[in-house]
C-alpha cells in the first residue's frame, strides 16, 4: 500500500511541475546520455558555446542547418541559473578551457555525475502561440540536463526481481566474451550458499569481484555495454555502502531463502538499491525529460570485434525500455511530458573520411532497428546520424607510391601508434583510416547482429582537440563540428518556428 501511495504522489506531483512549467513559458528539458568515452560532455560544452556564440557577426556559418539561426531569427542567447538547486551545475567554463588552451588542450574529464546547465534563447517565431501576443520576440529556456548512460541501463531493474536479474547476469557472464574476464568472481559464486548464514565479509568479497569483472568489461580492450548496476562503475559517495555490496546469487524465481541467509541479504541490498538509487533518479530526472539524445561510440565496439558490436545492440535497445515515449500534445504538455524525439547519434564521425561518415550512421541504424521500432510504435520521432561535436581532425589528399590517397590530418594524443611508430601528443600525422565497408559485415539473423569477424578489425587513432582559432574579439571562434547543427534542428529546430 505505501508504495502505491508513493507511486500516486509521484504522478501528482509531477503533473503539479508540469503545468507549473507549461505556465512559467516555453521550457525544453533535453536530456544528454551515452555510454562510456561517447562524448556526453564534449558535445554539451559544444552545444551551449555554438548556442551562445554563434550571434556573433559572421558566426551563424558554422550552423546552416539549424533554421532559426540561419534565418536570423534568432536575436540572444545566454546562460542563465540552473532551476534545480540540488543538482550541481554543468561546468561549462572549465570544459571549454580544456579545449580550447593552446598546447595543454585536452578533452575534458567524462561524465560521472548528474549536472544541468540552462541556456536561455530570445528569437523571432513565424508561429501564433498566446504566449507571443504583444511581444516582438518569444523566449525558449533549454534545461540541459547530462547524466552517464549506465544510469539509464539501470532503468529496467525497477521491473526485475533479484532472482530475475542474477539469472541474466549469470547467464551472461557465462558467454565466450565474458567468462575469462568473469571467471574469478564466478568461481566465488559458485562456492557460496545462498541459504547459508549471511557473512559480511562474504558479501563484500562477491560484490568486490564482481564490480571488479564490471570494470574489466568496461575497458577499451573488450567495450562491453549491457553492465548494470551502473553505481557499481561510479559510486561516489555511495562507495563502501551496503546500497552496492550485492551480487548476484543463483537463485530461483519465489524461492524462500532463510532469515539472516546470505541470499535474503543480497535480495534485500538489491532491493534496497532499486529503492534509494534508481527509484529516485527516475522521479526526480528522467520523468522530467522532453528530448533525448543518446550518444554512441560505434567506433570503439568495431574496435573491440563482434562480441562488442552484439553487446553495443543490446544494450541500445535496453535504453528504450526507460523510456517514456510518445508524441506530444497539449494535454500532456501541461501534465504528464513524454521524451516525444530520440536523436542517435555515432560520434567521432572525425576519425574517418567523410565518404565513410553515411557508412557509420548505417551501422548505427542496424544496431538500433529493434530500439527506433519499439519507440516509433508508439509516436516517437527518432532520427540516427553520425556527428563529431568538435572536429579533431581536417581532411586532406596525400600523395602515397605515385597514388593519390583520401587522409584525415590530426594530432594523435601522445602514445598512439601505427605499427612501429608511435606518436609524441605534438606531431601532426597524416592517417589513412580506411573506408568502413558499404556493406559492413552486418547480417541480422533472428534477433542477433553478427558482425563478419573478417570485417571487424578496425583501429581507430584517438586525436587531440583542434588547435582553437582566436576572433578578432581575442574570443575562441566556434568549435569545428561535424553535423552538430543538423543535430540541433532535430532536438530545438520545431520549438524555434
Amino acid at each position: 500500500m505505501s508504495s502505491q501511495l508513493s507511486d500516486i504522489w509521484f504522478e501528482t506531483r509531477v503533473a503539479a511541475e508540469s503545468l507549473a512549467d507549461f505556465m512559467a513559458g516555453a521550457r525544453l528539458r533535453l536530456g544528454v546520455t551515452g555510454l562510456s568515452r561517447a562524448g556526453k560532455t564534449v558535445f554539451i560544452t559544444s552545444l551551449v558555446h555554438h548556442l551562445t556564440r554563434a550571434l556573433v557577426a559572421g558566426r551563424k556559418a558554422h550552423l546552416p542547418v539549424f533554421r532559426a539561426l540561419a534565418e536570423g531569427r534568432i536575436v540572444a542567447a545566454h546562460l542563465d541559473p540552473q532551476p534545480d538547486f540540488n543538482v550541481p551545475r554543468f561546468s561549462y567554463e572549465e570544459h571549454l578551457e580544456a579545449l580550447t588552451s593552446g598546447a595543454d588542450r585536452h578533452w575534458p574529464q567524462s561524465t560521472r555525475r548528474i549536472s544541468e546547465l540552462r541556456v536561455s534563447l530570445e528569437f523571432k517565431s513565424k508561429a501564433f502561440s498566446l504566449r507571443h501576443v504583444g511581444q516582438e520576440t518569444a523566449r525558449l529556456d533549454i534545461d540541459i540536463v547530462d547524466y552517464p548512460g549506465e544510469w539509464l541501463l539501470d532503468l529496467p531493474l525497477l521491473g526485475k526481481s533479484y532472482a530475475q536479474w542474477s539469472h541474466e547476469t549469470l547467464e551472461a557472464a557465462s558467454a565466450a566474451a565474458r567468462a575469462p574476464i568473469a571467471a574469478e568472481w564466478r568461481r566465488a559464486t559458485a562456492e557460496a550458499d545462498p541459504k547459508g548464514r549471511y557473512s559480511e565479509a562474504t558479501a563484500q568479497k562477491l560484490a568486490r569481484l564482481f564490480t571488479a569483472y564490471l570494470r574489466a568489461a568496461k575497458t577499451e580492450r573488450f567495450a562491453l555495454s549491457t553492465l548494470p548496476p551502473g553505481r557499481f562503475l561510479m559510486p561516489g559517495d555511495l562507495e563502501g555502502s551496503p546500497l552496492l555490496t550485492f551480487a548476484p546469487l543463483p537463485v530461483e524465481e519465489g524461492e524462500e531463502l532463510p532469515y539472516r541467509s546470505l541470499g535474503r541479504e543480497m535480495e534485500r541490498r538489491y532491493e534496497a538499491y532499486k529503492a534509494h538509487v534508481v527509484k529516485p533518479f527516475f522521479r526526480d530526472h528522467f520523468s522530467r525529460l522532453d528530448r533525448q539524445i543518446v550518444l554512441v561510440d560505434a567506433l570503439t565496439a568495431l574496435n573491440s570485434g563482434p562480441a562488442a558490436v552484439r553487446d553495443l545492440e543490446a544494450a541500445l535497445t535496453d535504453v528504450l525500455t526507460a523510456f517514456r515515449t510518445g508524441r506530444t500534445n497539449l494535454i500532456s504538455q501541461m501534465f504528464r511530458p513524454k521524451i516525444d524525439r530520440i536523436l542517435f547519434a555515432a560520434t567521432k564521425a572525425d576519425h574517418l573520411h567523410h565518404t565513410s561518415h553515411d557508412r557509420l550512421e548505417a551501422i548505427l541504424r542496424h544496431l538500433t532497428s529493434r530500439a527506433i521500432a519499439r519507440a516509433e510504435g508508439v509516436g516517437a520521432t527518432i532520427d540516427v546520424i553520425a556527428l563529431a561535436a568538435v572536429r579533431a581532425t581536417r581532411e586532406a589528399t596525400v600523395r602515397h607510391e605515385g597514388e593519390r590517397l583520401s587522409a584525415i590530418v590530426g594530432t594523435p594524443i601522445k602514445g598512439e601508434r601505427i605499427g612501429d611508430d608511435v606518436f609524441d601528443g605534438i606531431s601532426e600525422g597524416a592517417i589513412f583510416p580506411g573506408e568502413l565497408p558499404q556493406d559492413p559485415g552486418m547480417v541480422i539473423r533472428g534477433d542477433a547482429l553478427a558482425l563478419d569477424d573478417a570485417e571487424a578489425d578496425f583501429r581507430f587513432l584517438k586525436f587531440r582537440p583542434p588547435i582553437a582559432r582566436i576572433g578578432k574579439d581575442q574570443e575562441p571562434l566556434p568549435l569545428p563540428h561535424i553535423r552538430l547543427d543538423r543535430a540541433m534542428e532535430f532536438l530545438l529546430g520545431d520549438k524555434l518556428a
